[in-house]
C-alpha cells in the first residue's frame, strides 16, 4: 500500500512570502552585483538599510545563504538607526529564509515580530505599514499551512487579502488567491481550490505576471488529484513555458517534482525518473536541501514500486541524510519507512526491524514537534486575538460617536422618507396584488416539481440498495469500508435535504453533490466505472442552477448505461458557457438507451419516465420565471452501427445567486 504515499504529497506552491518579481538567474546576479556596487558608495544609513533588504530579496530564489546574510545586516542597521519599516522588511526576509530551509518555528517567530512591528508603525507611514502588515499576515498563513494547520492558515490569508484588496494591489491578491487555493486543496476541496487558482490565473494573465508558471502548476496539480491527466499535462506544459521565460530555480525544481508525479500516474516511468533527477540538479544549484530530500523520496518510492531495491535504498538513504541535517521529521519518518520496506523485501529482517524502530521513534518525535508547534501557534493566536480585540473596541467607540452625531439628521430624513414611502406603498400594493396571484400559482408549481425531484433523488430503490451495500461491506470487507461508504451516503443525504430547500444553488454545490453521489456509486459497484467532472474557467463563482437537476441523468448513465456493460465504464460531466447559455453535458460509454429499454423492468422504466417528465416540467418552470429559453436533448452515440454510449445536453439560462 506504499504506492499512494507520495501521490498525496503533490506539492502546491505557496507564493505570498516571495513577493517580488522573479528574474532569470543572470539578471538576478547582475542586479545583485549592481546593487552591491551602489551600496558601497551609499553614505546615508536609511538608504543603506533599504538597499540591504532589496539585495536580500534578489537572492531569495537563487542563494538563500546570501539572502540570510544581507537580511541580518539590514536588521542590525535598521535597529541601530531606529528605522521601523526597514526592520519589519528585514524580519520578513529572515522569515522567508527559514521557510526555505524548513525551520518553521523560527520563521513563525520572525513573521509574528514583523506583524507586531507593522501594527505599531506611525500613521505617516500608513501605506507602507499596510503593505508590510499584509505581507506578515500572509507569511504567517504560509507557516501554518506548511504545518498542516489549515484553519489558522486560512484565517491569516483572509486578513492579508482583505488589506491587499483595500489598497488595490492585484499582484498580491493573486498570490493570496493561490495560497487560499492550496488550503482548500489540502482539505480535498478540489473545486473550491481550483476556483481560487483560476482567480489568480486570470489576474496574472492580464498582468503578464512572472509568477504565472506557479499558478499553472497549481492548476495542473488540482487536475492530477482528480485523475484528469490530460488537463494536468496541459497546465504543466503551460507552466514550463512560463519558467523558460522567467527563470525561478526553486519553482522550477518543484515543477520537476510535480511533473514526475504526473509521469508516474501515466505509467511513464523513465520520464518520471528523469524529472526527479532534474529536480535534484535544480535544487542543488540553490542549495535547497528540503526540495532535494523530497525528490530523493519520490525516486525511492518509485524504485521500491518497481522492485529495484538497491536504487530504492540508495535514494532513501540520500533523502535521510538531508532530512536529518534539516531536522525535518516528516521527511525522516518517510525515509525510515521506505528503508524498512526495502530491507523487508530484501529478506533482511534485522535491518528491516532496525529501521522500523527508527521510523517509530521518528513518528514520536514528529508528534512531539507538532505539540510544540501547537503551543507556539496558540500563544501567537492569543496575542493576535488580544490585539485585535483592543482595536475592535477602539473602532466601536468611534462608530458610537458617529452614530450619536448623525442621529438627529437621520430622524429628519426618516420622517420625510416615511411620507414618500406611504404614497409609494399605496401604489405598489395595488400593483402587487395583481401580480401576486400569478406568482403564487407559478411558485406553487415550481415548488411541487422541486419536491418531486427530491423524492426521485431519494427513491426507495436507491436508499435500500445503499443500505444493502453497507451490510455487504460489513460482512465481506470489514467495518472500515462500511464506515467509509456510510459516511459518503450520509453526506449525500444531508446535501440533498439541504439543497432541496433552495430554488438555486451555486454550480460548485451541484458539482460537490454529484461528486459525492458518483463516489458512492463507485464504492457500491466495486469501481465498475470511472468519472470526471469539468467546469469551464468562464463560469463565475456566483453562477447558479436549480438543485438536483442533473442527478436523474447521472443515475440513468450509471444504472442503465455503464453497469450492464461488460467492459469498464466512463462517465463525463461538463459545465460550459456557450452563446450566453449554461450548457450541462452528461456523457457515458454505456450500452445506449435502445438496448437498455429491452433489459428494463416496468417499475424502473416508470422511474426513468417520471424523472424525465419532472425534469421537462422544471425546465418549463425555469423558462417561465426567467423569460429565457431552456431545452435538453438525449442522443445515442454511434460509430457506424456500433453503439458507443449516450449523451444528454441541457441548455439553461445563466442565473446568479442573489
Amino acid at each position: 500500500m506504499t504506492v499512494a504515499i507520495f501521490l498525496m504529497r503533490t506539492k502546491y506552491f505557496l507564493t505570498v512570502c516571495f513577493s517580488f518579481l522573479v528574474m532569470t538567474s543572470w539578471c538576478q546576479s547582475t542586479k545583485s552585483d549592481s546593487l552591491i556596487s551602489v551600496l558601497k558608495r551609499t553614505q546615508n544609513d536609511i538608504d543603506k538599510a533599504k538597499l540591504l533588504n532589496t539585495i536580500a530579496d534578489t537572492y531569495k530564489s537563487s542563494n538563500p545563504k546570501l539572502m540570510l546574510h544581507y537580511a541580518n545586516e539590514a536588521l542590525t542597521l535598521s535597529r541601530k538607526i531606529n528605522f521601523a519599516t526597514a526592520e519589519g522588511n528585514a524580519l520578513l526576509n529572515l522569515g522567508n529564509t527559514k521557510i526555505i530551509s524548513g525551520d518553521y518555528a523560527n520563521a513563525l517567530t520572525f513573521f509574528a515580530e514583523a506583524q507586531h512591528l507593522f501594527e505599531t508603525i506611525s500613521e505617516k507611514e500608513k501605506l507602507e505599514n499596510k503593505q508590510g502588515l499584509a505581507k506578515a499576515l500572509g507569511s504567517i498563513g504560509i507557516v501554518f499551512s506548511e504545518q498542516s494547520n489549515y484553519g489558522k492558515a486560512l484565517q491569516y490569508y483572509l486578513k492579508s487579502v482583505k488589506i491587499y484588496e483595500e489598497i488595490k494591489d492585484e499582484e498580491k491578491c493573486a498570490k493570496l488567491y493561490n495560497n487560499i487555493g492550496v488550503v482548500y486543496q489540502s482539505q480535498s476541496s478540489y473545486f473550491k481550490a481550483l476556483n481560487y487558482f483560476v482567480k489568480a490565473q486570470k489576474i496574472q494573465e492580464k498582468r503578464k505576471d512572472t509568477n504565472l508558471g506557479i499558478t499553472y502548476t497549481n492548476v495542473g496539480n488540482s487536475y492530477l488529484h482528480q485523475n484528469d491527466l490530460a488537463q494536468a499535462h496541459y497546465y504543466y506544459t503551460k507552466a514550463k513555458k512560463e519558467f523558460d521565460q522567467n527563470q525561478n530555480p526553486r519553482a522550477l525544481g518543484e515543477w520537476f517534482n510535480n511533473i514526475g508525479l504526473y509521469y508516474k500516474a501515466n505509467h511513464e516511468i523513465s520520464k518520471a525518473i528523469e524529472s526527479w533527477n532534474d529536480a535534484i540538479k535544480t535544487f542543488t544549484s540553490i542549495d535547497d536541501k528540503f526540495g532535494i530530500a523530497d525528490s530523493y523520496l519520490y525516486l525511492s518510492q518509485l524504485y521500491l514500486d518497481q522492485n529495484n531495491l538497491e536504487e530504492a535504498k540508495q535514494n532513501a538513504e540520500k533523502a535521510m541524510q538531508f532530512a536529518r541535517e534539516l531536522k525535518v521529521w516528516e521527511q525522516i519518518v518517510l525515509s525510515e519507512k521506505l528503508l524498512s520496506d526495502v530491507f523487508s523485501k530484501q529478506n533482511n529482517p534485522s535491518q528491516a526491524l532496525h529501521h522500523f524502530k527508527l521510523y517509530s521513534q521518528a513518528k514520536d518525535s514528529l508528534t512531539n514537534e507538532k505539540n510544540i508547534r501547537k503551543s507556539v501557534e496558540e500563544e501567537l493566536t492569543f496575542d493576535f486575538e488580544k490585539r485585535e480585540a483592543i482595536q475592535q473596541k477602539e473602532i466601536e467607540k468611534k462608530e458610537l460617536l458617529l452614530q450619536e452625531q448623525s442621529k438627529q439628521s437621520k430622524m429628519q430624513l426618516f420622517f420625510a422618507a416615511l411620507f414618500g414611502l406611504l404614497l409609494f406603498g399605496i401604489g405598489f400594493l395595488i400593483y402587487n396584488r395583481i401580480q401576486l396571484k400569478k406568482n403564487l400559482t407559478l411558485q406553487k408549481e415550481l415548488a411541487e416539481y422541486e419536491q418531486k425531484a427530491l423524492h426521485l433523488q431519494m427513491n426507495p430503490h436507491f436508499v435500500f440498495n445503499c443500505l444493502g451495500s453497507i451490510s455487504s461491506f460489513i460482512v465481506q470487507n470489514g467495518t472500515d469500508s462500511a464506515i467509509k461508504y456510510l459516511s459518503k451516503f450520509s453526506k449525500l443525504m444531508r446535501l440533498t435535504l439541504e439543497y432541496s430547500k433552495e430554488s438555486l444553488i451555486p454550480i460548485d454545490k451541484e458539482i460537490e453533490s454529484l461528486q459525492n453521489y458518483l463516489e458512492l456509486e463507485q464504492l457500491r459497484f466495486n469501481n465498475k466505472f470511472s468519472f470526471s467532472i469539468h467546469k469551464s474557467d468562464a463560469i463565475e463563482d456566483d453562477m447558479a442552477l436549480p438543485p438536483l437537476l442533473l442527478q436523474p441523468f447521472v443515475e440513468n448513465a450509471i444504472i442503465h448505461g455503464v453497469i450492464p456493460k461488460k467492459e469498464m465504464g466512463t462517465i463525463a460531466i461538463r459545465f460550459n458557457i456557450e452563446k450566453e447559455n449554461l450548457v450541462c453535458t452528461v456523457e457515458d460509454n454505456g450500452i445506449g438507451f435502445e438496448q437498455s429499454k429491452l433489459a428494463k423492468e416496468n417499475t424502473v422504466l416508470a422511474h426513468k419516465s417520471m424523472a424525465l417528465d419532472i425534469t421537462k416540467k422544471r425546465l418549463e418552470m425555469i423558462e417561465a420565471t426567467t423569460k429565457q429559453r431552456t431545452d435538453f436533448s438525449i442522443e445515442e452515440l454511434k460509430n457506424g452501427s456500433e453503439v458507443q454510449g449516450t449523451k444528454v445536453v441541457l441548455n439553461l439560462p445563466i442565473q446568479y445567486i442573489q
